[in-house]
Order: structure tokens, then sequence, then C-alpha cells
């Protein structure tokens, strides 16, 4: 027995399987240094079109403040026709709440809701549970005004979603978080989210009746929009107008089948097609709220919001910021340390 163990001692040098020193593998991962420069560009740019969505909701804070506006949310939130059937009950209970707390004193801690996610946006301050307000605040919009109103909103919800998937608060000057990458799961999330909605638009794209529809809806914009823009919507009606009407809407509807498609498939797409992908769902949206009067800001009520189109290129140039992340991150670039996250940039 003692013969066995004295054999089964380690080997002499230069015998024998080498000996393998684990630590170097502990010392590889201590190497790991802060994101890299593509990684840095992508969060800067969130953080910028962080800004530009608080922006949105400084202009919609101001439209919000008009007389009218007041009177018009009432007569919305209390037309339980305009709901589907499954949200009918909840719309009546919060119009319920709302007159049992008199609209006015309602329609002041709405306000005091936004003031707080407009500076919240603009500065980075309170993220990520800004963020869970503002996509809860949109949703109960959503719930209690219905029709157009309500499917804005709705995007808006949207993009508050997109925040928090994309990280696009850390780096803020109020935000003490370590900069890190989303995940794989969480980028492509962010990009069927979307894809829904552009499912939904498609949807409504193919009914019947969408050329006559599409008429109406330039005539109307037309007639609500400023000279400059009124030439430009009507240089898009007499266009269509020499194409058939009725293939215009189709081309539009192929256009965002493609649109809502790509969307869907866009983590398994290469890059060079995602970009392409992206910059038109931007341009698509961007020339969309062109064609839509006072610039998507509801002319009737003298006071709205920026319209869903416009918020659709936001929406498109948050995922044009964050799509290479979609592919696997190189090891060692994932996290800094919250002592380096402020690379200069303090928005």
């Amino acid at each position: 027995m003692a013969f066995t163990q004295q054999n089964s001692s380690a080997p002499q040098h230069g015998h024998g399987v080498p000996h393998v020193r684990l630590p170097l593998v502990q010392a590889d991962a201590e190497k790991a240094g802060p994101p890299g420069m593509a990684d840095q560009t992508a969060m800067r740019a969130l953080r910028w079109l962080r800004l530009v969505f608080g922006v949105c909701f400084a202009i919609n804070l101001g439209l919000h403040l008009h007389p009218q506006y007041a009177a018009q949310f009432a007569r919305q939130a209390a037309d339980v026709a305009a709901q589907p059937h499954w949200l009918a009950l909840w719309d009546g209970a919060v119009w319920r709440v709302l007159s049992a707390a008199e609209v006015s004193k309602g329609l002041a801690l709405l306000f005091g809701v936004e003031t707080l996610l407009t500076v919240g946006l603009l500065t980075g301050w309170g993220f990520p549970a800004m963020g869970w307000l503002g996509l809860a605040y949109e949703l109960l919009v959503w719930s209690a005004l219905g029709g157009g109103a309500g499917t804005v909103a709705l995007v808006y919800a949207l993009g508050f979603a997109l925040l928090l998937l994309l990280r696009a608060w850390q780096g803020s000057a109020w935000s003490d978080a370590a900069l890190r990458r989303p995940g794989l799961s969480q980028m492509r999330w962010a990009f069927w989210l979307v894809g829904l909605l552009w499912i939904a638009i498609v949807w409504t794209a193919w009914q019947p009746g969408l050329g006559l529809r599409l008429s109406d809806a330039l005539i109307q914009a037309q007639a609500h929009a400023p000279n400059g823009q009124a030439e430009w919507i009507a240089a898009w009606a007499g266009l269509a107008q020499a194409l058939g009407m009725g293939a215009f809407a189709v081309l539009i509807a192929l256009v965002n089948t493609l649109i809502a498609a790509g969307l869907l498939l866009a983590p398994w797409l290469p890059r060079r097609s995602r970009r392409w992908l992206l910059w038109s769902g931007l341009i698509f949206s961007l020339l969309a709220w062109s064609l839509s009067g006072a610039l998507g800001i509801f002319p009737r009520s003298q006071a709205d919001t920026l319209s869903a189109a416009a918020i659709g290129a936001w929406l498109f140039g948050l995922l044009l910021a964050a799509h290479p992340w979609l592919e696997a991150a190189p090891p060692g670039v994932t996290t800094t340390s919250p002592e380096m996250r402020r690379d200069g940039d303090a928005a």
C-alpha cells in the first residue's frame, strides 16, 4: 500500500501530463475592459434618442395645456363606443373614477405625471423606474381613450418599452448603473414588439376600401395643413391619382408588409440587410408623418400629441442605434464599472 501511494505521487518535471495553469483563465477575465467603441457609440446614440423622446413629451405637454384639450379628453374618455367590447368595462371604470375625483383634478394629476416623465426623459433621472411609469401611464391613456388617440398612446407605450429593453438611460448624469449591453433576448423582443405594431398596420392596410380611405385622409390632411405642407401633400395626392389610388394603396400595403416581415426576421438577417430595413422604415414613417395634417398634431382640437408616425420614425432610430447588438457580444466588452461609465457625455 505504501509502495502504491509513493508511485501515485505527482510526476517529475518533464514527464506525464503537463500541469494546466487555471489562473490564466481568470487573468483573461480580469482584463475585461470597458465597452468597445462601437458599444459606446450605440449607447451615446440611445441617450440622444432618449432626449428626443423627452422633447416630444415636452411638446405634447405644452399642447395639452390648451383649454380645449380638457374637454376633448373628457369626451373621448366618456365615449365607450370608441373602445372594443373587452375594454369597455375598464373604460367605464376609469371614467367613473375621473368623474368622482372631478375631471379637472384628474387632468391635473395626468399633467403632473407627464411633467415628471418629461423631466426623467430629458435628464435620465429616475430610470428605469421612470420608464415603467411611462409604460403604465401610456397604457392607461390607451385603455381610457380608445380610437385614434388611444392608438397614438399605444405607440408611445411601445417607446417606453424599447427604452427599457435597450437600456437607453444608462450613462446619463443621474445614473450610477454600470454600462452594459442589452441581452440578446431583449434585443430580439425590441424588434419583435415593433414588428407586432407593423403587423397591426399591415392588417389595416389590407382591409377593403383602403384606396378610398387613403384619398379621404389626404384630402383632410391637405385641408388642415399650412401652405407649404399643403403643396407637398397635393404633390403626393397627384402622384397617387396618376398611378391610380387603388394601385397606390396596394403599393403602400406591400411596403408595410415587407417592413413587418423584416422586423420579425431581423435577428437572423445580415447586418447590412437590417440597416437597409431600418432606414427604409424610418424614411417611410417620416414620409407618412409629413403627409399628415399639421405634422400629425390633430388640428380640429387645437391641442393633442405628435402623431404615431413621428414616434414610429423615432422607434426605427432606436433600433438603428442598437441593431449591432443582435450579434454575439465579444468577450470582455459587455460591462464597465460605474466609475468609468461617463465618457464625456452627461446626457
